[in-house]
This record gives C-alpha cells, structure tokens and sequence, in this order.
C-alpha cells in the first residue's frame, strides 16, 4: 500500500514540474453593454475617451468614466449609460 502511495506521489509531483504555469491573457480593451476597461498603458498611447465613447454608442449608450488606477497594470473603467432623458437624439459614433 505504502508503494502505491508514493508511485502516485512522485506521479503527481512529476506532473506539476512538467507543466507549464501560464496566466491567461487579458485584452488591453474589453467591454460589453455595461461598461468596459482599458489597460493604462494603451490610455496613455490613444485618447481612452473616445475609445470608450465609440464602444458605447454602439450600443445606444453614453460613457461615464468611473476610475483610473495610473500606474503599470492598472486600468482605466467605465459605464455605459442610458441616454439621460432630455436629449433628443442618440449618440454619435466618430468615424476617421
């Protein structure tokens, strides 16, 4: 009992030195019809503005920024509103 104990003990030790520890990859822009994130890195090379304003009115909705965490790492989040009542039309998507 005592062999088939260690056998699966050095198996699974085995296993774990073979494998490879890998960390899942995040886009440095994601979002949905909630809201989204964009990396600080990316916020710094392209106007993050208007990334999240874009993503927004495609979905009928306007930005509201919600927090920056400025430093390596961090990320730049916002919400998708519903279009404040008052407005009459909806949001413009800029097109380059």
């Amino acid at each position: 009992m005592r062999m088939i104990g260690a056998a699966s003990l050095v198996a699974v030790c085995g296993m774990l030195i073979g494998a490879p520890a890998l960390a899942d990859t995040v886009p440095p822009f994601k979002g949905n019809d909630t809201g989204g994130i964009i990396a600080y890195p990316l916020a710094r090379e392209t106007d993050a503005r208007q990334l999240a304003v874009n993503h927004c009115a495609s979905y009928g909705k306007v930005a509201k920024f919600l927090a920056v965490e400025p430093h390596y790492g961090g990320y730049v989040s916002f919400a998708c509103r519903w279009v404040p009542y008052g407005a009459r039309e909806l949001p413009l998507r800029t097109r380059y």
